[in-house]
């Protein structure tokens, strides 16, 4: 869809005849009302500004194309704003006339709160506001994404610091949480920028190859914004006329590193205890990396205990300092059916009440993890808090006797920064005023984009953020006595990929 008339909803086409007569300025805001999690991060918008609104992206074709489409969508040849859409080719060669601020991207932000707002530049442009929204709020998916793996990140850190010795904690849960979203989504655009909102929410594995595209083109980061190792799927596996020999394949052909290999694909708990406990036992045990065993089927509350047992019985295990049980570092575990944040936090405490540790299982997650949200899970909407008519302006609200959750903000919008990362929104009207106490007046929106031109940022700043408020929150959370347990690790190399990473 390269064609911005087009991406919207189709009764946007009438609205430039329904604001009064005389209007010349109209700003809207987009937020998160509420929902799932208590707070959101801050993702994806710079996504749609460069692939839909930066540049000139009017010209006469497109403004055909779309006359002729509504007027047999509509029967009516009058209904669309040819006159609108032709000023803006005319007197701005095609670039947009709007002005979009917002909080940088990678911000973790209490809910309720102001994260974008869009206004026209020129007064005969005022329409353009919300004929955009349709494609602004689509922000919704990437930005909901990004706050999953973000709780779902804390979630992994929580039972690390419980069950785990390792002192690279931040590290090693990068790369338990592998996105197998990729089949799973409505398109390759969505796997695209969600699988990169689930990469700039800290981890590094991802099966998601368009995620890597949509990392280098749209925030300016190297082709390594994730990663993967060799892995098999059931048809590698029963293709071959005994399980063994594809197993034993699979460790001759990647000989250093890690593997996956899929080993349910008959009985699980045999190619625990025989194949890979006992036929191959001396390969996976000399072999210069680490073999990652998935089941993909069952309970895994019931699996995943009874493969744990085989494997410790079959390789030994050591117990940690915290009284938790740890497999060789030449075998781990990976769960990747049915996960999502309520499913792994189910089978972390199973694991947990069997006095096995966190380090000795990843998580893979598919539709739970870039699929199974939707606008409402963090109640995004973009609302209309001011205009101006006749040279004056008002506020502009919404305030349904039947919801008092979906009563909108007023006025033209300011966000403050108060203590310990909490923010605030503010009508600018009364806070210049003085009329409402803040502790600073800093507005912490900016503007990315103004007259077809992008300000952006890169994929790593973003990280950085989200990185930098992960780590001083849960600090806040713990005494002083763990606090070097949690600093940040050292910066990887963007371009080399690490020698080995821990699953």
């Amino acid at each position: 869809m390269d064609n911005i008339l087009l991406c919207t909803d189709s009764y946007k086409v009438t609205h430039h005849r329904q604001y009064p007569p005389g209007t010349t300025k109209v700003y809207s805001y987009f937020s998160s009302r509420g929902g799932k999690y208590d707070n959101t991060v801050f993702f994806g918008l710079q996504y749609i500004i460069h692939r839909y609104l930066s540049g000139s992206v009017v010209n006469e074709l497109k403004i055909e194309e779309a006359r002729e489409y509504f007027k047999y969508h509509f029967r009516d040849a009058t209904i669309f704003n040819e006159e609108g859409w032709m000023y803006i080719v005319n007197k701005h060669c095609g670039y947009l006339p709007i002005e979009i601020k917002a909080v940088p991207e990678g911000t973790i932000i209490n809910n309720k709160n102001v994260l974008f707002t869009v206004e026209n530049t020129d007064p005969k442009c005022f329409w353009l506001v919300g004929y955009l929204e349709t494609l602004l709020v689509q922000v919704w998916c990437p930005m909901t994404v990004a706050t999953n793996s973000y709780h779902m990140f804390n979630t992994l850190m929580d039972y690390m610091e419980k069950t785990s010795d390792s002192k690279t904690k931040h590290e090693d849960v990068s790369y338990k949480l592998h996105d197998f979203g990729c089949r799973g989504v409505s398109s390759m655009e969505t796997a695209g920028i969600a699988g990169l909102a689930h990469l700039a929410a800290g981890f590094k594995g991802s099966d998601t190859v368009p995620a890597l595209y949509f990392g280098k083109k749209y925030y300016r980061h190297g082709p390594n914004a994730g990663y993967s190792i060799p892995a098999m799927e059931h048809s590698t596996v029963t293709s071959w006329h005994k399980e063994e020999d594809a197993f034993k394949n699979m460790l001759e052909q990647f000989p250093t590193g890690l593997v996956a290999c899929v080993s349910d694909s008959y009985d699980i708990f045999d190619a625990c205890h025989t194949i890979w406990g006992q036929k191959l036992k001396k390969m996976v045990e000399s072999r210069d990396g680490c073999l990652v065993i998935r089941p993909d089927s069952g309970n895994p509350l019931e699996v995943l205990p009874m493969v744990f047992q085989i494997l410790s019985e079959q390789f030994g295990f050591t117990t940690n300092s915290k009284g938790y049980k740890v497999l060789p570092p030449k075998i781990r575990v990976i769960q990747g059916d049915g996960i999502d944040a309520e499913s792994m936090k189910e089978i972390l405490d199973c694991l947990t009440n069997n006095k096995w540790s966190t380090d000795n299982i990843a998580f893979g997650s598919g539709g739970g993890l870039l699929q199974k949200h939707n606008r409402d899970t963090l109640k995004c909407a973009m609302k209309c808090s001011y205009i101006e008519v006749n040279g004056k302006g008002r506020s502009v609200f919404k305030d349904p006797i039947t919801d008092k959750g979906k009563t909108s903000m007023k006025g033209t919008l300011r966000l403050v920064k108060q203590k310990n990362n909490v923010y605030k929104t503010y009508e600018e009207t009364h806070l210049l005023a003085g009329r409402k106490h803040c502790e600073g007046t800093v507005n912490c929106l900016k503007t990315v984009l103004k007259d077809g031109t992008l300000y952006g940022t890169h994929l790593d700043n973003i990280r950085g953020r989200i990185e930098k408020t992960m780590i001083s929150q849960r600090l806040a959370n713990f005494s002083k006595d763990v606090m070097p347990e949690l600093r940040l690790p050292p910066t990887m190399n963007s371009q080399t990929r690490p020698v080995s990473a821990t699953v």
